[in-house]
């Protein structure tokens, strides 16, 4: 990972223009802006991971009781495959540690095999696999649902 100054911070309206950005360069099927600030109002926890003060990695959850939901995470693809990944990962499970969760889950895609290595390094356990649960260019995608106890 790079020296640069690294900072972690809640999510404002005024990153939703650099995280619309970053979204389509990752995903088949991108969150909207609406997607984003819908979750911004409903409260969820949503941070963004600025390097010299650009958004290079941002992630959002659902705390509902002792259950946490990761409902995105992102790297930007400049910074993929340095850290940055579980970096925000373990920022998100401290978080969901600080909001008393238990357990926290994540759907991540089948095909997604850099992901799913991550989550497995840092501790989740497949539980089950969603048929069909993301849209695909060819159909739909199996989605894998794992799980952490924290």
């Amino acid at each position: 990972m790079t020296k640069a100054k690294l900072q972690m911070r809640p999510m404002q309206v005024e990153d939703l223009d650099a995280v619309v950005r970053i979204e389509p360069t990752l995903y088949s099927h991108p969150w909207t802006r609406t997607n984003f600030q819908d979750s911004l109002k409903s409260g969820h926890s949503a941070w963004v991971m600025l390097m010299d003060d650009e958004v290079v990695a941002y992630a959002l959850m659902m705390v509902v009781l002792d259950e946490a939901s990761l409902l995105n995470i992102s790297v930007a693809k400049p910074y993929q495959r340095q850290g940055f990944g579980q970096v925000i990962l373990q920022h998100m499970i401290d978080r969901a540690k600080t909001a008393q969760a238990s357990t926290m889950f994540l759907e991540v895609r089948q095909s997604n095999q850099a992901a799913l290595s991550l989550y497995e390094k840092m501790g989740f356990a497949e539980m089950s696999v969603r048929r069909g649960y993301y849209p695909a260019a060819t159909g739909r995608e199996d989605a894998v649902l794992m799980g952490l106890t924290i």
